[in-house]
């Protein structure tokens, strides 16, 4: 594997651990720094540690919990992984949960394990992710996918009617989303600042009656597919 992916005793794969258990994060660590082609350069407890600390450690690969205290490593990939396009997230949680699933494919995860996985398991999942490739089964994902466009297929005039109560800018900044770009990208395609941006999603949220940034994506796709490109998608 070693030679397959670059990595090497000389060059480790850089692991980044998130978890709020001080527990969990120290048995994955001595599970993976006792591979010699793995080296954790770093680990956090909440979110905003790991996205204070973690792009300064440039890991190759980061395993980030879902469950937070202080939010969700979903939210923490999305943003890791605009500031570092190249990095491959493995999303670790105690629930098999097929929305949490699809929020992490939105966000852009490699891989999504249970903490009940193996620890040769979870060794040979982070090599895979180095070397470029997912773990995400092709099958499950097109699956999850689909059911949930056709959960929202019913919804289409109520849908619609939300959409023609959101602003232009909510507009653009729903079209961004569909396209599963991070607050950050967003901020900087449409030159707002992420506070603004984050702001306008939860306005757009409230007014699509929905709670979660992967109904609101689902929204936008219909919504593309049924109507050209509007005014607000043009080159700023």
């Amino acid at each position: 594997m070693s030679e397959e992916t670059g990595f090497s005793e000389r060059n480790p794969i850089r692991v980044f651990l998130l978890d709020d258990h001080e527990v969990v994060r120290r048995g994955v660590q001595d599970l993976l720094d006792a591979e010699p082609d793995i080296q954790v350069v770093g680990d956090a407890g909440t979110a905003d540690h790991a996205l204070a600390r973690g792009p300064a450690l440039r890991p190759d690969v980061a395993i980030l919990d879902v469950r937070l205290p202080d939010g969700d490593g979903i939210t923490v990939c999305r943003e890791l992984r605009s500031r570092m396009p190249d990095l491959a997230c493995l999303m670790l949680t105690s629930f098999d949960d097929d929305e949490a699933l699809l929020d992490a494919i939105m966000a852009g995860a490699a891989g999504y394990v249970l903490k009940e996985i193996k620890g040769s398991d979870l060794v040979a999942a982070v090599r895979v992710l180095a070397a470029g490739r997912s773990t995400l089964d092709p099958a499950t994902t097109a699956r999850l996918m689909n059911s949930l466009r056709e959960e929202g297929s019913g919804t289409e005039p109520e849908a619609d009617d939300a959409l023609s109560a959101l602003s232009s800018r909510e507009k653009d900044v729903l079209a961004l989303i569909g396209e599963g770009l991070t607050n950050s990208q967003i901020g900087k395609r449409l030159y707002l600042s992420e506070k603004t941006v984050k702001n306008h999603i939860s306005r757009l949220l409230a007014k699509l009656g929905v709670e979660r940034r992967i109904q609101a994506a689902v929204i936008a796709a219909h919504a593309t597919e049924s109507s050209p490109p509007c005014a607000g998608r043009r080159q700023m």
